[in-house]
């Protein structure tokens, strides 16, 4: 008898609805950002801030919507301890109001270095001043922002979000060069169109905006979350579960998805879903592979953690190659605690020695978002019935929606208290 099939459905991706709702509040009139992940826990941080800073915000946790209307918003805020990576996207909202934005500093994941001389170079180059006080930035502008050109020294989605946003506001066109657009960044430069932004990609590279005064009343749909999606199918082949994953977006996971075929796995799907169970399986058993992370629409680093996930049950010896971030190593560590140590790794290269057995730890630790996650997934997986007590578990909340009302969806009941869970 076939067992029952779970479903669960992907939500929007973390990655563009945090970024659209910074974007969301350039504008006075009211926008509906539908799929939008409600109880993301670094969403809920921005939105807490924009409200703080004078944005009415309305989210609707059954719909997954948000709506928002941001024509009172003003630098107000005098607490700065926002634990949000992306708050330079903050600061164009408060600029087109006040000429001034005063920003909590960059927070997130500890992934090597994170700088944001990047950013600054954005609001020099369209004419403000920076400067650091002890607990925030404070930009201004003498007058209204003027177009001009920005040229990155390095691909950076986070200095392309930025760029878009703030060009958004100024006087003329802006051409930005070497930036990076990812479909997350693509979903923004749909978001910032539909409200009334001129802006044109040009090959992969090149983007030039005109910016607009006049800001329109939109309602969209946040993309779906590839590397959720990622996740689900991964967990789906490892604990043997008959899983059903609605919302699947297949047009921007092509060689994700392609390594997943050549490791052995055969997945069914249709236009929007995606179906694996124990018969995925080609020959039984996963197959050992090599893969290096990259840009898109490559294998991205978020994705790395959960290849090296599926690499530990593959019957053999997997290599992963990271160069773009070879420091993302922490979790390994906490990882090899519920695998036996079968991952070795230097900067920039993963080994992964199959098949080795999930088993329990009395205590591991969440280093970063995407990491913890697997690290999660792996305490899951253990064979054992002895618990596994994860620490700093808000990590993995911070990039997936509703996750323990999602793991309730097949199966599993897991109570998290005071930063922790216990599985």
């Amino acid at each position: 008898m076939s067992q029952e099939v779970k479903n669960i459905k992907v939500s929007g991706a973390k990655n563009s609805a945090t970024r659209l709702l910074a974007a969301a509040a350039l504008s006075d009139k009211e926008i509906l950002l539908k799929n939008f992940p409600t109880k993301l826990v670094d969403a809920g941080h921005k939105a807490d801030f924009l409200e703080k800073s004078g944005a009415n915000i309305i989210t609707n946790h059954k719909e997954s919507s948000l709506k928002i209307k941001s024509e009172g918003l003003s630098n107000r805020v005098t607490e700065f301890n926002f634990p949000i990576r992306t708050t330079y996207l903050l600061a164009a909202s408060l600029l087109k109001r006040e000429g001034c934005a005063k920003i909590p500093y960059p927070g997130g994941c500890k992934i090597g270095q994170r700088g944001y001389d990047l950013h600054i170079m954005v609001w020099e180059r369209l004419g403000c001043t920076v400067e650091e006080y002890a607990d925030y930035i404070l930009i201004t502008s003498p007058g209204k922002l003027k177009g001009n050109s920005i040229s990155f020294p390095i691909s950076t989605v986070g200095g392309t979000e930025n760029a878009l946003i703030t060009a958004s506001i100024a006087e003329g066109e802006t051409e930005i060069f070497n930036a990076y657009v990812s479909p997350e960044v693509n979903d923004l430069i749909r978001f910032l169109t539909a409200m009334g932004v001129s802006i044109e990609v040009i090959g992969n590279s090149y983007i030039k905006v005109k910016g607009t005064t006049e800001f329109r009343a939109t309602t969209y749909n946040v993309m779906p979350d590839r590397i959720e999606a990622l996740t689900w199918l991964v967990f789906g082949v490892l604990s043997g579960l008959s899983l059903k994953i609605d919302d699947v977006p297949f047009d921007i996971m092509e060689i994700p998805l392609k390594h997943i075929n050549e490791a052995g796995i055969d997945f069914f799907r249709n236009n929007k879903s995606i179906y694996v169970s124990p018969e995925c399986l080609n020959l039984g058993e996963i197959q050992p592979f090599e893969l290096a992370c990259g840009t898109h629409p490559g294998v991205i680093s978020d994705m790395q953690p959960f290849y090296v996930l599926l690499a530990l049950k593959a019957k053999g010896i997997s290599r992963i190659y990271d160069y773009r971030y070879p420091e993302r190593t922490a979790y390994l560590d906490e990882l090899n605690k519920l695998c036996g140590n079968a991952i070795s790794y230097e900067p920039g290269k993963i080994v992964i020695n199959g098949p080795a057995k999930f088993s329990s730890h009395p205590i591991v630790y969440s280093k970063d978002l995407r990491g913890s996650m697997a690290v999660v997934l792996a305490a899951l997986l253990a064979e054992d019935t002895a618990k596994t007590e994860i620490k700093d578990f808000q990590m993995a909340l911070r990039g997936y929606n509703n996750l323990l009302d999602k793991l309730e969806q097949i199966g599993i009941e897991l109570e998290a208290n005071d930063n922790t869970v216990i599985i």
